[in-house]
């Protein structure tokens, strides 16, 4: 535990506007009366920023907040509003209540700890982060740079997974050293929490001591700020604004009977960590920041002391990502982001800030020498509150009130172009070149099928097996000199992928080689089919979703080779649909089949030669395998950024939104609905006689899914089901796909019909395709989609880690 320094001498001039007006309840103004310094601000503009927050607390939005606003080295406005607890008694707000900063501890401890170590050359910003995290560069990450860290273009994605309890900081450590990136370095801006608990612990590496301890030491401390804190001492619990319910490990915080969070961290990955990580867990007040707004101000000094130079203060509040990012980043601070409204509308471009989840902001233009401190605990008690239109709303009424002193020109010379982003010294990004992607086929066709050269080949294929020029894959193996093709075999759909049907055995017309179905009589090859052939060679476009039949079919022809010793070659395909993102529950091992080969969720994001290395492992099936792999393709490439002509993988598989939104539409086509079979839309549709579109549609919409609108259509199949009967139902348009995630969709639907026509919907007729009797239960009770969906995050985080070892592709 910190020891507590005895109370400092009042350091700060403190100038407080008494707004006109009587004060509301639970209001504190504080200080002596307003100095000069004040008349550098408008006093009846700023008088706004009571009645807006005041207003917002009338509205649930947040308990209570404090709002203090400086400007050079004053403290112009200072005002403390409503309650800072509501349960379990009700304590109103103070000056000095103490708040969880959350992610302010990013830029406040983390941002400049890093810094000192960059100026004391322990440091440097081109420094991969494996050289200081043993175990780091596994899964395509061993280019990511502290740089990276600092302006979230590592490729990490937001958390770790919140459904998987663990209690310890090593083991935070270890699960971000085996996470996949789901970008390339340097390539996209994701904010993430993982970059800098990161950055935190490469603090503790390079200094030897913890970051709270560091950060202590060398800032903290010697500024003055003796309420800052991570882990803050019972003594200080009486001040310390409360946030949700919680158990010690328990998320989202809401557990009946839980107590309420005071003093202990609210992110969950930081409480699990300790409390001390680089992204959350830092506690402080209002007269604290301000300190520390004046030191980045005074470039790095606060009176006589001096915690930064000039030019790191300066470096870390320019831009830092690479040009032509539209979020722009300095190092930690948010400059011209998605996440930047608490900028308000007036303050300029150069002017930098940072938010935090429990309803914290600061922002600091160096312009006008004024910063904006917003403290509140918008998540007491109940998680519900919020304050951004808030914090935003306040920045402008802070900005409309400076009218002393302006400079003006600076203003508008103001641009922030990510022209000072210069050489980085970053490690270079494997990211795209622009080259069309090679499938297997094509690669193998570049090697001169050196790999199949006097074997005696069975050839696993349809359509979908086509080089890049148009040729298909039967016709160039017929060709290739020294490979003799014995006979081929079909897949569901058969060799020409136009039957959704049972496939017989046939003989192909071109070749004159016998067929094999494995969708007829049989599912797996037998004896007679296998004979005189000593290599299985597969050909398929999977589809990216668990029950895509074509999975099956190469796991069961694996299977049987194995027993014969067959070899087995799997000519690798892109998935279409991405290979990073992974969405749904894990298929039941009670009901493994053809529709579901291997428990995992239903979006897998890996190619089929991935999940052959996987199911070759997983399963103990001890195949000689050989994967030939995709050339130029990186797992955030969709199927369109890949220079490849489509084809249809199946009948009913006619296009990129299909794809897209098959993982959550398929998922729900085993009950008494149409998917569109039938029509020219199949799986952007559903429908039923007994369906209302316009109530579906009004219904759905109002659930705000991400990446989807959906508008009241009707149709009539021509086929499948409800053949020539007229239905009713909801056409589905994919607005974002990036944000998009199917499963929802399809669960979003499901739950929608099953509210909504209860009597008629068959829901259970799901259960081998959505594979989870659990989410068909919670479905059935009525639960809350969203909560359903994050249900599946300890699934989904399983096989993120599972299929790591198998995977063949960068980010």
């Amino acid at each position: 535990m910190r020891h507590r320094r005895p109370p400092r001498l009042v350091l700060l001039p403190v100038a407080v506007l008494c707004c006109l007006g009587a004060r509301p309840s639970g209001t504190q103004t504080g200080g002596p009366p307003p100095s000069t310094a004040a008349a550098s601000l408008d006093q009846q503009r700023l008088g706004r920023v009571r009645e807006l927050v005041t207003d917002a607390i009338k509205a649930r939005q947040l308990p209570g907040a404090v709002v203090l606003v400086g400007r050079g080295d004053q403290v112009i406005y200072q005002e403390a509003f409503g309650n800072r607890s509501l349960v379990p008694s009700v304590e109103p707000m103070t000056l000095g209540t103490i708040f969880d900063l959350a992610s302010l501890t990013k830029v406040v401890a983390t941002t400049p700890s890093v810094m000192i170590l960059i100026e004391e050359g322990r440091i440097r910003l081109s420094d991969r982060v494996a050289s200081y995290i043993p175990g780091f560069g596994k899964y395509g990450k061993a280019d990511i740079t502290v740089r990276q860290l600092m302006t979230h273009t590592s490729g990490l994605r937001p958390d770790l997974d919140m459904t998987e309890q663990f209690d310890s900081y090593d083991t935070a450590i270890e699960r971000a050293s085996g996470e996949v990136p789901i970008a390339p370095p340097g390539e996209r801006f994701v904010y993430s929490d993982i970059n800098f608990f990161l950055l935190g612990d490469i603090v503790r590496r390079v200094s030897g001591v913890p970051l709270d301890r560091f950060a202590e030491t060398r800032i903290f401390g010697p500024l003055g700020m003796n309420d800052t804190t991570f882990n803050p001492p019972a003594s200080l619990g009486p001040r310390i604004a409360p946030t949700e319910r919680c158990t010690r490990l328990g998320w989202p915080c809401d557990t009946p009977g839980a107590t309420v969070l005071r003093g202990v961290v609210h992110d969950p990955t930081a409480r699990r960590m300790g409390g001390v990580a680089g992204h959350a867990g830092l506690f402080s007040t209002a007269a604290d920041l301000a300190i520390f707004c004046r030191m980045l101000l005074d470039g790095g000094r606060f009176g006589s002391t001096r915690v930064l130079s000039p030019l790191a203060v300066a470096k870390m509040t320019m831009p830092a990502t690479p040009p032509g990012q539209p979020n722009i980043r300095g190092l930690g601070w948010d400059l011209d982001s998605v996440y930047s409204s608490n900028r308000g509308e007036l303050f300029p471009l150069g002017s930098f800030g940072h938010t935090g989840f429990t309803g914290t902001s600061l922002w600091i233009d160096p312009i006008t020498r004024t910063f904006v401190i917003f403290l509140s605990n918008r998540v007491h008690p109940d998680g519900k509150g919020d304050v951004t239109p808030l914090r935003a709303k306040v920045a402008t009424v802070v900005g409309s009130a400076i009218v002393g002193e302006v400079p003006m020109e600076e203003v508008r010379r103001a641009r922030v172009t990510g022209t000072a982003f210069g050489p980085s010294g970053s490690a270079p990004a494997p990211g795209w070149t622009g080259e069309r992607v090679l499938n297997g086929i094509d690669v193998l066709q570049a090697e001169g099928f050196e790999r199949l050269k006097g074997r005696k080949v069975g050839l696993v294929t349809n359509h979908t097996g086509r080089s890049l020029t148009g040729e298909s894959t039967i016709d160039l193996l017929k060709a290739a000199k020294d490979v003799e093709l014995v006979a081929l075999f079909s897949p569901e759909h058969g060799i020409r992928g136009i039957l959704d049907e049972e496939i017989p055995s046939t003989r192909d017309e071109k070749t004159g080689l016998l067929v094999h179905s494995l969708y007829g009589d049989t599912l797996r090859p037998t004896d007679r089919m296998l004979k005189g052939i000593d290599t299985m060679v597969i050909d398929l476009q999977d589809i990216g979703a668990r029950f895509y039949t074509y999975t099956t079919t190469a796991a069961y022809v694996m299977e049987e080779a194995a027993k014969r010793k067959i070899r087995v070659v799997v000519l690798d395909r892109i998935d279409p649909i991405d290979g990073f993102d992974i969405e749904g529950p894990t298929l039941d091992t009670s009901l493994v089949g053809f529709v579901g080969y291997f428990p995992m969720p239903i979006r897998h994001g890996m190619t089929l030669g991935e999940m052959a290395k996987l199911f070759n492992a997983e399963n103990r099936i001890g195949c000689d395998l050989t994967v030939v792999p995709v050339k130029n393709w990186h797992r955030d490439m969709w199927f369109d950024e890949t220079g490849v002509p489509w084809v249809n993988p199946s009948p009913n598989m006619r296009n990129m939104v299909a794809a897209t939104l098959y993982p959550g539409i398929g998922a729900i086509e085993g009950t008494n609905i149409s998917v569109g079979r039938g029509t020219d839309t199949p799986f952007e549709q559903v429908g039923a006689p007994w369906i209302d579109g316009v109530r579906l549609a009004a219904d759905l919409n109002a659930r705000h899914v991400a990446g989807v609108r959906f508008y009241p259509t009707s149709f009539t199949p021509s086929g499948d089901k409800y053949k020539g009967e007229a239905c009713q139902g909801v056409f589905v348009i994919v607005t974002d796909r990036d944000a998009l995630r199917p499963v929802r969709v399809g669960l979003e639907i499901a739950a929608a019909l099953n509210r909504l026509w209860p009597a008629q919907y068959k829901i259970d007729l799901s259960v081998k395709l959505v594979g989870s009797t659990d989410t068909l239960a919670r479905i059935h009770a009525g639960e809350d989609p969203a909560a359903i969906a994050a249900s599946w995050a300890g699934d989904e985080a399983r096989w993120r880690r599972l299929r790591a070892e198998y995977l063949l592709y960068l980010p």
